[in-house]
């Protein structure tokens, strides 16, 4: 029995699970918001959250990090330079989950991950 387990699986193994959290955590901060599934959106803004937090101090240490990251150098451009400052004086709960419809093809419950202005 998995006790004390941080994140969820998704059905996934290992290194897809990354590379998947590694493109929407991107794709989320290139647009500012990303619409899919509430278990992916779940996870997701755990990890949106902790870049969010490393990208506030904005020293080049928390650059690399968040670069380590994002898999676009642009992206890690917008989010330190633009959202992480927009969001210094927010404590945490830096992202909105709205939940928004079952896809028709296989009943999955979709949710909006979006940044909290």
């Amino acid at each position: 029995m998995p006790h004390q387990i941080a994140k969820k699986r998704l059905s996934r193994t290992d290194g897809h699970r990354r590379a998947m959290l590694r493109n929407l955590a991107t794709s989320f901060f290139k647009h500012e918001k990303v619409e899919t599934t509430s278990a992916k959106a779940r996870e997701i803004s755990k990890v949106v959250e902790r870049l969010i937090t490393t990208a506030r101090r904005g020293d080049l240490h928390s650059r690399r990090i968040v670069a380590a990251y994002l898999t676009e150098a642009a992206v890690t451009k917008k989010l330190v330079d633009q959202i992480a400052p927009s969001l210094k004086d927010r404590t945490g709960g830096y992202t909105r989950i709205t939940k928004t419809r079952v896809r028709p093809g296989d009943a999955a419950e979709l949710s909006i991950l979006e940044l909290v202005r």
